[in-house]
């Protein structure tokens, strides 16, 4: 630690147990790490994001601070400390995915409570990417240009028939039947999605033209004129996402549109965050979830059999989207430890500031994909973009 006091001015103070304080630097310190005994102090040693996040997580260590500044007083000690060959190494990780190992993570991630979800989320309780067409919006309203923009990109009309794989709470298939008279199925595989989603049809007067199912997609049949996938296919499976993609071309019309919304890795090998940031998340947030480079998506696109039309890069949006998570959560905190306990919300409170960090720093990325079937003529698609702008 003297050597990094030496090389870099961090507004950090460490206390340490014996009452002694080190401060990185001359300014007001933004963040305060307290290391109650020394049996802690080993976390100092190898600052990597696995080990500072875990410390924080299960109580080793306290921190006082705002999350955004942790977040990158720590990566900042990770770049100093951990420079060593071999140390930032990308990890390139490929679990077995099951239908069993598949529902079982999803329910430890979504299946907190719906409401320790609505402290930090939009009304309509919408956990993905929003989309900032000004920059200056707030978050519901972000939201409802995402889910709109979606929409409007896969030319969404009366009487379509629309599949969204990994509903969350229902906030796009009430939008697609309200905005649009679209039969909606929307399918999870969280029990408290499920629920809440299922009341909030019913809520709205739509359960004629919407319906929730607790499925996994590869049990789906039937044929859809639009299938949209927003934020679900990280939890695939690197492995299976020729498989992913081929269900839904099994799925869509012939002349139907497609839709994947997803964060992706920028390692063009695939490989994970540097400095123990996957790790972290593996641990704690999204067991089994993996990430893979834009090309890869495209190619395993092309495997399953469909063609990608149009592609954009959301990745500052979705950095904006978290800060403002982290905000939400910063705000709630006392209502968040009431329902999740304290170790749960301080894994949710690094987890969203250091994705918002991750998307800045353009470690990771969110594309969304427009598609259809491969090999067809593709009547009927517009030859610009201009459309998706009306």
């Amino acid at each position: 630690m003297a050597q990094v006091r030496q090389q870099m001015a961090l507004p950090l103070r460490i206390e340490l147990w014996n009452g002694q304080q080190l401060d990185f630097s001359s300014d007001i310190p933004r963040v305060t790490i307290r290391i109650p005994h020394p049996s802690a102090a080993r976390y100092l040693l190898s600052p990597s994001l696995d080990n500072m996040g875990s410390a924080y997580v299960e109580g080793a260590i306290e921190v006082r601070g705002a999350a955004r500044d942790m977040i990158a007083i720590v990566n900042a000690l990770a770049r100093t400390t951990l420079a060593q060959p071999g140390r930032a190494a990308k990890v390139v990780r490929n679990f077995v995915h099951s239908k069993a190992k598949d529902a079982e993570a999803i329910r430890y991630h979504y299946d907190v409570s719906n409401e320790f979800y609505a402290q930090f989320l939009d009304p309509a309780m919408v956990y993905s990417c929003a989309y900032f067409e000004h920059g200056d919006e707030d978050l519901a309203t972000a939201q409802q240009k995402k889910i709109d923009h979606i929409l409007t990109k896969i030319r969404l009309q009366q009487g379509h028939m629309l599949l969204d794989i990994g509903c969350g709470w229902g906030a796009l298939v009430i939008r697609a039947a309200q905005r649009f008279g679209a039969r909606c199925v929307g399918i999870t595989l969280s029990e408290n999605q499920y629920a809440l989603a299922r009341q909030r049809v019913e809520q709205a007067g739509l359960a004629h033209l919407v319906e929730i199912r607790l499925q996994d997609y590869r049990d789906i049949r039937g044929t859809f004129d639009r299938i949209t996938s927003v934020g679900m296919f990280e939890h695939v499976g690197r492995r299976h996402l020729p498989e992913y993609f081929a269900a839904i071309a099994r799925l869509l019309s012939d002349d139907g549109v497609a839709m994947n919304h997803g964060i992706t890795s920028t390692d063009p090998d695939s490989g994970e965050t540097p400095y123990g940031g996957g790790e972290f998340i593996d641990k704690y947030v999204f067991p089994q979830g993996e990430l893979v480079h834009v090309g890869e998506v495209l190619k395993t696109m092309q495997q399953g059999g469909l063609e990608a039309y149009d592609v954009e890069n959301l990745r500052r949006h979705y950095a904006r989207t978290c800060a403002l998570w982290t905000d939400n959560a910063e705000a709630q905190a006392e209502q968040m430890r009431a329902m999740g306990g304290d170790k749960r919300y301080r894994i949710w409170h690094v987890y969203l500031a250091g994705c918002s960090y991750a998307f800045d720093q353009d470690w990771i990325s969110l594309y969304q994909i427009v598609c259809g079937k491969a090999g067809r003529h593709s009547q009927g698609l517009p030859w610009s973009r201009r459309y998706m702008y009306r």
